[in-house]
């Protein structure tokens, strides 16, 4: 038979997906209780968990343990994607409800408790996110172009970057460095934070260097990392993060302080977290650096999104 996925969302907004997706909303659009939404996701279990072969969570624990007694009930298998670094009380009991929990790697689900987890690498899109055509043209870049991508946060650590930025053009004399950082601040704190970072910028005098472009859609990501001579990640979550795995699939030379690459990574795309002049050193270091096509490599093997799909598909 042909193959059907049915999603169920809290609020459904526009999509556009194939004749065999079928999309479903528990109503937070139209403004319903949570009551009303769990009611809603219990009817909607009693109508379709005799349709399927298995019911698959992602990112939201909290489903896992709504639906866990008609999925019981019905014995079909659940399975639930999780990468966060936090643990709290509905991972710890979505984990008695599943049978699985799928994550890109180690560190990318930290419950005590490993029974149960299956380590199954990340879901890239090697045939969007892909290096610069050879045949494109394009103009020899005058500057060292130098790419952050992710939200505007503490925990992304984007001072780091502008300190480098800040001793490779007053200390290391190399005048040509271009920085841009993609990525709004959603909280509160971390508009105040923004501003901070905006402030450095300008005591450091480096306005004519850095650039905030805030967000941008996804679509056009792969023509930010084939632009640049490297992509920097500062994030401390631990875990490993896509946009590195995205520009490495764009053949992008990459830096990142993150423990999650340490056994992936050779030292040289490697730095210590919040230590600008050793970021600064491992700039200088891979600048004309040439071997993209050997980590686009990594990618296609491991974290190929086609290879995740089959996975995933095979544990039901």
């Amino acid at each position: 038979k042909a193959a059907t996925l049915r999603v169920v969302c809290l609020s459904k907004g526009e999509y556009h997906l194939p004749q065999n997706f079928k999309v479903y909303s528990l109503g937070k659009e139209k403004g319903y209780p949570k009551i009303w939404q769990f009611l809603r996701l219990q009817k909607f279990l009693l109508v379709n968990l005799p349709q399927v072969d298995g019911i698959f969570i992602h990112m939201c624990p909290i489903y896992a343990i709504a639906s866990w007694p008609l999925v019981k009930i019905f014995r079909k298998k659940m399975i639930l994607w999780f990468l966060h670094r936090n643990v709290n009380w509905k991972l710890k009991l979505a984990e008695k409800c599943v049978d699985k929990i799928l994550t890109a790697s180690e560190e990318s689900c930290r419950l005590k408790s490993r029974k149960k987890i299956e380590i199954v690498g990340h879901g890239i899109d090697t045939d969007f996110f892909m290096p610069l055509s050879p045949n494109a043209e394009h103009q020899a870049p005058n500057a060292l172009r130098i790419l952050s991508v992710g939200r505007i946060s503490p925990i992304k650590n984007q001072e780091t970057l502008i300190e480098a930025a800040d001793i490779l053009v007053n200390q290391k004399n190399i005048k040509d460095v271009e920085v841009k950082f993609l990525g709004n601040p959603l909280e509160k704190q971390e508009k105040v934070y923004f501003e901070r970072l905006k402030n450095l910028v300008k005591q450091k005098q480096l306005e004519g260097h850095i650039e905030f472009l805030g967000g941008v859609s996804n679509n056009k990501m792969p023509e930010y990392y084939q632009n640049a001579d490297l992509a920097v990640n500062l994030s401390h979550t631990g875990s490993m993060d896509k946009v590195v795995l995205e520009a490495m699939a764009c053949a992008t030379p990459v830096l990142t302080c993150t423990e999650a690459f340490q056994n992936v990574l050779d030292e040289k795309y490697l730095f210590k977290k919040k230590d600008p002049r050793d970021l600064a050193e491992k700039i200088i270091n891979l600048r004309g650096v040439k071997e993209g096509a050997n980590l686009r490599e990594v990618v296609v093997k491991y974290h190929n999104l086609d290879n995740l799909i089959d996975k995933i598909i095979s544990k039901f």
